[in-house]
């Protein structure tokens, strides 16, 4: 398998910013997913698997908060 290193010359975006961008939209999606499994459990009356999917969302929607902080930060500079 053949990598490739792309520093922004292709996308223009350097790879460190879409790292960040592509992070900050995983954890708002895992975020929203979560809310689905979190229905699920509940409608099954699951309240361990309900605890553990809304302590996974929380730290979905910290990883979120954190890189949408820092997209801020570098998009404004």
């Amino acid at each position: 398998m053949t990598s490739t290193t792309e520093t922004g010359d292709i996308t223009g975006t350097r790879d460190k910013d879409y790292d960040l961008i592509w992070f900050t939209e995983q954890c708002l999606s895992n975020a929203l997913r979560l809310d689905l499994y979190t229905q699920d459990a509940e409608r099954a009356g699951d309240q361990e698997l309900v605890d553990l999917f809304r302590r996974a969302q929380a730290e979905s929607r910290k990883g979120a908060e954190q890189g949408k902080r820092l997209l801020a930060t570098r998009l404004s500079g």
